[in-house]
């Protein structure tokens, strides 16, 4: 499958086979490619909150308005990012760059984020973003589907999970086997109510 194929096939399954589980290596797979995801000044917020307990999956599906998927996809992962990534021993994100380049980007990272909470904030959603559709992607393109979600009480699993205090949560990625075909597309915008050329 290519990445157009995957682009086109990728659909939110809301009904996954329970009994259904991956292998390690496809999950060291599919995290290991979701890495690769692209952040702004290589920071690499994101933290991959594998959810593996079932009844801490259990317990956050009550917190996620009993959706089934929670539970009974193969794979929940619950995107993450760590506000302060910026500023934890910088110098390791540009670590194998020529030294000139690590000499540039270290106060420009600092001169960027210090101080500018919203932009720590609004960098962790793009990055967790940008991740959660690599997850998707690739998951499309080893035969799994996958559903992204936002349906749930942020604080309560922030609970169940022990967030620390300078992380926030994006979003879930459920990923596994289906149980039934997702619905047709209901109504995709023309490409010419979405696109602006210039200026609105």
């Amino acid at each position: 499958m290519n990445v157009a194929q995957a682009i086109e096939r990728r659909r939110s399954v809301k009904a996954f086979d329970p009994a259904h589980q991956m292998e390690e290596a496809e999950i060291t797979q599919l995290l290991g490619l979701a890495k690769l995801s692209p952040t702004a000044f290589n920071i690499q917020n994101w933290r991959f909150v594998v959810l593996r307990d079932p009844a801490l999956r259990a317990q956050v599906r009550a917190a996620s308005f009993g959706q089934a998927q929670v539970t009974d996809a193969s794979l929940l992962v619950v995107l993450t990012a760590d506000l302060k990534a910026w500023e934890k021993a910088p110098q390791r994100y540009w670590r194998d760059a020529a030294q000139p380049v690590q000499d540039a980007m270290l106060p420009m990272l600092d001169g960027y984020y210090r101080g500018r909470e919203q932009v720590q904030r609004d960098e962790a959603m793009r990055s967790c973003g940008i991740a959660a559709q690599t997850l998707m992607l690739a998951a499309q393109e080893m035969g799994y589907e996958s559903c992204p979600m936002d349906g749930f009480d942020f604080d309560a699993v922030g609970k169940l999970i022990n967030l620390p205090a300078d992380h926030v949560i994006s979003m879930f990625v459920a990923i596994g086997k289906p149980l039934q075909p997702a619905h047709p597309r209901s109504g995709p915008l023309a490409l010419e109510e979405l696109v602006v050329i210039d200026r609105f």
